[in-house]
């Protein structure tokens, strides 16, 4: 099925969940926020959210800087 991840077209599994397409992106485990078609997913739900055909994903990860 084909997704946005971050505004780019990818090709991914049909049973994709949130939690597998941040590993996608990043290997980050803290500071990092995920929408679905402008929905917060909250991080307890990454693994049983399961992507569909079209969704548009936003994977934001924080930086520290100054």
């Amino acid at each position: 099925m084909r997704v946005t991840i971050n505004g780019s077209p990818r090709e991914v599994p049909d049973g994709t969940t949130v939690a597998q397409a941040v590993r996608i992106l990043t290997s980050a485990t803290t500071g990092v926020a995920v929408a679905v078609n402008d929905e917060v997913v909250t991080r307890g739900s990454w693994d049983t959210t399961a992507l569909g055909d079209s969704d548009r994903v936003e994977v934001l990860t924080a930086v520290q800087g100054g």
